[in-house]
């Protein structure tokens, strides 16, 4: 049975139409994204799922029993309480099923012939296992690990932590809770790139349907099986990856362009035609006609909201010399001194080099990048800034723009420009009218940025730093900035969670990794395809590490064992012979292995170096969330190592059996 099935859902917002014929199915492991423009409807859409927006017309059936949960990122209402606790009360139906459990266990055994009582224990033991089982604690915990939470942050109070990671604990405390339907707006948002990979792979193994809105290109297109398109207050269904749905859509407003072409031809023929015979008395009815046909044409139009594009380039860069910063021994420290993030860094930038910096959160990127604009001292080492650099810096939060007076005495303060061409270039930027008189105190974020990036283009910048300049922006203003960025003849040194920026633009990769910068050629693909084969190379060694630690042991054990053996033989023949020579077949004697014995015990040898490799192997498997996500995936799990173990098992008990002396004749 499907989950969760639209049938011409409805939604008016202040008296005007959001949302008209909303149809769609979804079945479990369905991942649909929504698709459409900031206002479009899809976190109204959202609610309406979740049960907390009322539905104006049509239907909307959900799965007896399902479970739904909605991750829109408002703050946790209550923060006197540890973020174990937050987390945990995300799982109330699975706690009240262990109560229930617990209830009527405890009837049972006072009723042990009631076959009613059994039959409710059962069917609640089923939904139970189902939740997660008893483990459910220990699981409920592991989307916190899995966004960045360390162990010792679990019993923390939610009023010491910060607002991105009070959303991080948001998402985790949805995940916890085994949902059937899963709603997320923007779990995106404050994750590093560590943690987005980790939110890929549990949401592509997750047993439910899933239902989100994002803004970063490279999630939707890993997670995404569908698209449900919200324009204009219609719907449109695809099946299909986010890339699929764009190319088909960029073909849609291609087709719909040449239409519009058209058409306007046409009517620019018939006006031409009217106005040219109208007052001819030969030609007058059928300039009429065309009167009234022009009248009844139902003419092609694009939904307004569409014309409104951010679209912008970089001016030419000056040359700069060949080598634009570099830093020598450099050693980066948090801004209190606290802690050292970078020692004995070494780090160039040469002339129309693009170079993606990436590492996780807390690894020093956005402190590095400040130190290298002179936003920050830095700690010790040497900094080199190379000839006719002109620098532009854009900052992660814009707080330098500050919140007196409006988006135009911003712009003209920063950029020294006329009113008119100070609102010029602030209509690129999408403040057209009288959005540019709007306070600065009352920006959105993504107003903020907008302006900020307007700032910067005007600035001339030969050199660009930027970090983060995606915060806030939707998916169209990414690909406007990415094109821009790609375009741009001067240098950048770039700081994003985005990957498919980082991947478009990057031309070199450095990443922070173990408090060291490491270069890498290429974008974000190159750098984890090779991050990726480290990361298998290591484990091929841990596991073989072990296998060769057992094997060893097992050697020692074994060679101790024939040791004793001998000693003891030896004993007995000097015993027997008064001290003196070894008498002839004494039973304490050990034939020496022949030689289909010698190459029967390496091949057993061999495969328990299999055993251990496979069960090496099962283990690194195994030791992801993933794994243990349903309870049909544990016990799968729980089974497959149960298995691993045992060959392991046989086989050295094969290899034991084979190895061991046998006595003389």
């Amino acid at each position: 049975m499907a989950v969760a099935i639209a049938s011409a859902l409805d939604k008016d917002m202040a008296g005007e139409p959001l949302l008209r014929a909303v149809s769609f199915k979804l079945e479990r492991r369905d991942r649909m994204t929504l698709a459409g423009r900031n206002g479009s409807g899809k976190t109204t859409l959202l609610r309406m799922l979740a049960g907390q927006a009322s539905i104006d017309g049509g239907d909307l059936a959900i799965q007896k029993g399902a479970r739904v949960t909605l991750h829109d990122q408002r703050p946790p209402r209550d923060r006197d309480i540890t973020l174990r606790e937050y987390v945990v009360s995300g799982c109330g139906d699975v706690a009240a099923l262990e109560d229930e459990l617990t209830r009527l266990g405890a009837e049972m055994a006072q009723r042990p012939d009631d076959g009613s009582l059994l039959d409710r224990y059962a069917r609640a033991q089923d939904r139970f296992e189902h939740a997660g089982g008893w483990d459910w604690r220990r699981r409920a915990l592991e989307p916190l690990h899995g966004l960045g939470f360390a162990d010792g942050q679990l019993d923390r109070r939610l009023d010491t932590f910060s607002g991105g990671e009070l959303t991080r604990a948001s998402l985790a405390r949805a995940l916890a809770g085994t949902p059937d339907l899963l709603l997320l707006d923007e779990p995106t948002n404050h994750l590093d790139i560590d943690s987005l990979e980790w939110l890929e792979r549990y949401l592509v193994d997750l047993d439910a349907a899933v239902v989100l809105v994002a803004h970063d290109r490279w999630f939707l297109e890993a997670v995404g099986t569908s698209v449900l398109e919200l324009e204009a207050g219609k719907a449109r269904f695809f099946k299909g990856t986010w890339h699929t749905w764009r190319k088909e859509k960029a073909a849609r407003e291609l087709a719909l362009g040449r239409a519009i072409e058209k058409q306007e031809a046409e009517i620019a023929r018939m006006e031409r035609f009217v106005e040219r015979f109208r007052a001819k008395a030969t030609k007058a009815r059928q300039a009429q006609s065309r009167v009234k046909r022009l009248e009844k044409m139902d003419r092609i139009e694009r939904d307004p909201g569409e014309t409104a594009a951010l679209s912008f380039q970089f001016s030419q860069a000056e040359r700069t010399g060949r080598v634009v910063f570099e830093l020598e021994g450099g050693r980066v420290e948090t801004p209190g001194g606290e802690r050292t993030l970078l020692d004995g860094a070494e780090l160039w930038l040469e002339r129309a080099e693009h170079v993606a910096l990436v590492g996780s959160n807390g690894s020093g990127k956005t402190t590095l990048i400040q130190t290298l604009a002179g936003e920050r001292p830095l700690a010790a080492g040497k900094l080199r800034t190379g000839h006719n650099v002109e620098l532009g810096y854009l900052s992660q939060h814009a707080e330098w723009l500050g919140d007196t007076g409006s988006v135009l005495d911003a712009a003209q303060r920063e950029t020294k420009l006329s009113p008119n061409k100070a609102r010029a270039l602030l209509g690129r930027f999408l403040f057209s009218g009288d959005d540019a008189e709007k306070p600065l105190a009352g920006l959105s974020g993504g107003e903020r940025q907008r302006l900020s990036l307007a700032i910067l283009v005007h600035s001339g910048a030969n050199v660009l730093i930027l970090d983060e300049p995606t915060n806030h922006l939707d998916i169209e203003s990414r690909e406007a900035l990415e094109d821009a960025l790609s375009g741009f003849g001067g240098a950048v040194l770039l700081v994003s969670h985005d990957r498919a920026l980082l991947d478009a633009v990057g031309t070199r990769t450095v990443a922070i990794e173990d408090g060291e910068l490491h270069s890498y050629e290429g974008g974000w693909a190159d750098y984890a395809r090779i991050r990726e084969e480290r990361r298998e190379a290591e484990a091929a060694a841990k596991a073989a590490g072990k296998a060769a630690d057992r094997r060893a042991a097992a050697e020692r054990a074994g060679s101790g064992g024939r040791a004793a053996n001998r000693g003891g033989a030896d004993a007995a023949a000097a015993d027997g012979n008064g001290g003196g020579t070894r008498r002839e077949g004494a039973a304490a004697g050990a034939k020496p292995l022949s030689k289909n014995a010698r190459r029967r015990l390496a091949a057993l040898e061999r495969e328990v170096e299999r055993a251990e490799a496979a069960l090496a192997a099962l283990e690194d498997e195994l030791a992801g969330p993933a794994s243990w996500s349903t309870p049909e995936r544990s016990a799968d799990a729980t089974a497959r190592h149960a298995e691993a173990k045992r060959a392991v098992e046989d086989a050295y008990r094969e290899w034991e059996r084979a190895s061991a002396p046998t006595a003389a004749g």
